[in-house]
């Protein structure tokens, strides 16, 4: 048999508790866990009007508590909203009309092992922030949506490769000091400890 997934339920009001527990309670998916055993939870639902600060702090709280996947239910949500949602660690968005039982298991599954499940509206609406910060901010100061700029990811896949710091010098035609300079404004802008710690950080999160 399947596990079921731990969930916390989180709602603004008691009628919209009650409705998703109605719907979720009997659902071979998951199970529903109360506050006392929310650091048990895989998975948050938080049923909000808006992400406003008192949302966002709940949320953080159960961050806090270990339970660092989300699956947000809303009649709306702005574009300050959606930014939010994603530094949050919101997985899926679910809209209060369309929140069947069926869809919230599917949102809950999909959160559980790290997926994400969004409108095709908000998708879009994503895209062409991320866009816009592409445009407008990152590229006039010469980075990338990964935060590093071109000769960063250069000097950086070359240290990968073996590379000593006058090897990657004469590669590139810089100074020995200039490939010092960018790796230490790389792991200082990381919090990274050396040069290996960063090389390693760029590979995992997908920078080289």
């Amino acid at each position: 048999m399947t596990t079921r997934i731990p969930v916390y339920l989180h709602a603004e009001d008691p009628i919209s508790r009650a409705g998703l527990e109605s719907a979720l309670r009997f659902q071979r998916e998951i199970d529903l866990v109360d506050i006392e055993a929310a650091e048990s939870a895989v998975v948050a639902i938080v049923a909000v009007d808006s992400l406003d600060e008192a949302a966002l702090r709940v949320m953080r709280g159960l961050h806090a508590r270990g339970c660092t996947r989300s699956v947000v239910v809303a009649n709306a949500l702005s574009d300050t909203d959606l930014l939010a949602a994603v530094e949050a660690g919101v997985c899926a968005i679910v809209w209060r009309c369309e929140a069947t039982a069926s869809r919230l298991v599917h949102a809950v599954t999909k959160a559980a092992t790290g997926e994400a499940m969004l409108p095709s509206d908000v998708l879009s609406r994503l895209l062409k922030q991320m866009s816009r910060l592409q445009r407008h901010v990152l590229s006039p100061m010469g980075l990338n949506l990964g935060g590093l700029s071109g000769r960063e990811i250069d000097v950086l896949r070359l240290a990968a490769d073996g590379f000593d710091t006058g090897e990657i010098a004469l590669k590139l035609s810089y100074s020995k000091r200039t490939v010092t300079n960018i790796l230490h404004d790389v792991t200082s802008r990381f919090h990274l400890t050396n040069r290996t710690h960063a090389v390693a950080y760029a590979i995992r999160e997908g920078l080289i």
